[in-house]
């Protein structure tokens, strides 16, 4: 089975470089009708440019396929509608969401003004929120849907002078794990992408020898999969980068109950911190709720 988009629109953000333009093309070569989306800013959010966008858009139709470019900022709630309002203008239909719009402005957490850690939480995650909320109507009238967040491993494990990026970046896994549950009965999946991509946004982090091992149509394959009809599962987060592709998760260890009548103390949760640290036989969780259930029965409760 040859995964096609025949007939689908599908919007990318911050489309006119990088990993963005890679999922453009990828997703147009493949039959999708795309939404090219990009500010034309700096790395750090400054400015604007339309030639990006263009650029993209330019070359799908030189490759036969359909495009149009949208210039504004995932930033503000009536801006990010009007990316959502590009593809209905265009073709009356929005199936796919692909968030992958960034900034950086790196700095360690001590030195960073709270404007630049601010501006970086307001472009990746509430982008992604602000898109979300415009195109999740939409996908729900048309009973379809398919959302691809980009998070990263800064996020999923922290990372030196990112604390802005990193707090975004695991945020939009929050996201993706509520709007998994509330997409569910309209056959909206969500999901989320880790990548690891030759960029301009990590042009001063990788070696020139791993440069060529992290091409972005790498990720941009398994970010097509997500975005296909061909897959069923939401709320997942993939890792992916060189040809290496994994699945990342939170768990939660099988912990230690004490009896709700117990009196604990600071030194019994010290006798038993490793246990309770112990991953040996975690698992995740589908929901809070599950969690939920879970502390509930662990310490005698019946449901």
């Amino acid at each position: 089975m040859q995964i096609r988009f025949d007939d689908r629109v599908a919007i990318v953000t911050g489309a006119g470089q990088g990993l963005g333009r890679s999922h453009a093309l990828y997703l147009a070569a493949r039959g999708a009708k795309v939404v090219v989306n990009d500010l034309g800013g700096s790395i750090d959010g400054g400015g604007n440019d339309t030639t990006p966008a263009d650029r993209v858009v330019d070359t799908i139709h030189r490759a036969g396929g359909e495009a149009v470019a949208n210039y504004d900022d995932v930033s503000t709630p009536e801006s990010a509608a009007g990316i959502i309002q590009s593809a209905l203008d265009g073709w009356g239909r929005l199936d796919i969401l692909i968030n992958n719009a960034g900034i950086l402005r790196d700095k360690l957490f001590l030195k960073m003004s709270l404007d630049d850690f601010e501006a970086v939480v307001r472009v990746h995650l509430l982008g992604s929120v602000y898109t979300c909320k415009a195109a999740f109507p939409v996908m729900r009238k048309g009973s379809f849907g398919r959302i691809v967040l980009t998070s990263s491993a800064a996020g999923l494990y922290g990372n030196l002078g990112q604390s802005n990026y990193s707090a975004a970046k695991l945020g939009i896994i929050g996201l993706m794990n509520t709007l998994k549950i509330e997409g569910k009965k309209s056959n909206i999946k969500v999901n989320t992408i880790a990548p690891v991509a030759d960029t301009r946004m990590g042009a001063r982090v990788f070696p020139d020898h791993f440069k060529r091992m992290i091409r972005p149509e790498l990720v941009s394959a398994a970010v097509a999969y997500l975005a296909s009809e061909a897959c069923e599962t939401s709320g997942d987060t993939i890792v992916a980068g060189a040809g290496f592709y994994a699945r990342a998760q939170l768990q939660e260890s099988t912990g230690v109950a004490f009896t709700p009548d117990t009196e604990v103390s600071p030194e019994m949760i010290a006798e038993h911190y490793a246990e309770i640290l112990d991953m040996q036989g975690a698992a995740p969780h589908d929901s809070a709720l599950d969690a939920l259930k879970k502390l509930y029965t662990s310490v005698g409760g019946e449901l």
